[in-house]
């Protein structure tokens, strides 16, 4: 099907390992409808009891979705700004494989070691078993691209503790191993020098009764103290500026804390498009309200076809992927001028794509 992805069975494990490495493992639409094929044929093979994915080489499990070949859709086959083809079935079909996912009657494991963002997270966030270790850098950094935290972000960062979900979503920083296993992004710090004693281990397992419980003593064996989360220091200012329900109210509260932490997040946010950061807090009180993974999941693909039509998301990709100019200019620039009522129709699309 694709070169980019190499699906295999160990042990009592469909195996999946993501091979793209010259674009840090990145979803194309290709692996995605390989993922979608394996997952449901595997679900319904008797000789394969779990699910495991892996991106290969050290430095990254997967750096997010082909969003470069989205930006090249617009260009080469779009009319006006209407979505073309390419992109409703990309994210489509992306947010039906997360489903799958969280819903597989299988366990599920992902191994996170390195670069883990975006639809890297999608991936793994949603599955039983979420390994990181000390190459692990974990993001949502979509806001600084045009785009919201999608992939299921609206359902599991509100379910964060506190507003830490809220922080990661609106300022898109990059964590470690300490602060995903904090925030329940993960449920495992292994050494990244043990994750191929651990690879074998796994293989090793059977299918059959009791495999969930067996990967959960395996991994109880090969974990180890990550370290304080940096973020537990920084939690009184994140729940207490972030807790408001709009943007302006957030930057006045990081302003008026006055702390290095809360002037530098303040002025990250400041550099993210305006579109994004109030569409993404809008997505974080609905998540937080939602009633599954698989409702948000509905709300998302109906807020990224009204991104898909419109040009912070396709400037912010030009900006930080193709020409890395890193100054993109967002349309409108200012919060002033992204209204109540914009941020309601960005919500208003039939999200509906048999997800």
């Amino acid at each position: 099907m694709t070169d980019d992805v190499r699906f295999d069975v160990r042990g009592g494990f469909g195996w999946i390992t993501l091979d793209r490495q010259r674009a840090l493992n990145a979803l194309t639409l290709d692996v995605i409808r390989g993922m979608q094929k394996h997952l449901d044929g595997w679900a319904e093979n008797p000789k394969v009891g779990a699910f495991l994915v892996e991106g290969a080489g050290e430095k990254a499990f997967c750096a997010g979705g082909d969003v470069v070949a989205v930006r090249k859709s617009r260009i080469e086959d779009g009319e006006g700004t209407a979505p073309t083809q390419f992109m409703l079935d990309f994210f489509g079909e992306e947010y039906r494989l997360n489903r799958t996912i969280s819903e597989v009657p299988k366990p599920y494991v992902a191994l996170m070691d390195g670069v883990t963002m975006g639809g890297g997270v999608g991936i793994s966030v949603h599955g039983n078993f979420r390994v990181v270790t000390d190459r692990t850098l974990f993001a949502m950094p979509e806001t600084g691209i045009g785009l919201f935290p999608d992939v299921g972000g609206g359902w599991f960062l509100p379910r964060c503790p506190g507003e830490t979900g809220t922080y990661l979503a609106l300022t898109g920083v990059p964590v470690k191993a300490a602060d995903c296993l904090y925030v329940g992004a993960a449920t495992h710090y292994v050494p990244s020098e043990k994750i191929d004693a651990l690879r074998e281990a796994l293989a090793d397992l059977p299918s059959g009764q009791g495999l969930s419980d067996a990967i959960a003593a395996v991994l109880g064996n090969f974990s180890a103290s990550a370290g304080e989360a940096p973020m537990a220091a920084h939690r009184e200012v994140i729940d207490a500026c972030f807790r408001h329900d709009s943007v302006e109210d957030i930057l006045a509260a990081l302003r008026s804390d006055g702390s290095e932490f809360a002037m530098k997040t303040a002025e990250l946010l400041e550099t993210r498009s305006p579109t994004s950061l109030k569409m993404t807090l809008e997505l974080m009180r609905r998540g937080a309200r939602c009633a599954s993974l698989a409702e948000d999941l509905e709300t998302e693909f109906a807020l990224v076809q009204s991104f898909l039509a419109g040009e912070d998301f396709f400037e912010g990709v030009r900006a930080l992927l193709v020409d890395k100019d890193r100054t993109p200019k967002w349309s409108p620039a200012s919060l002033a001028d992204v209204s109540a009522e914009t941020v309601e129709t960005y919500f208003s699309r039939d999200g509906k794509a048999g997800l």
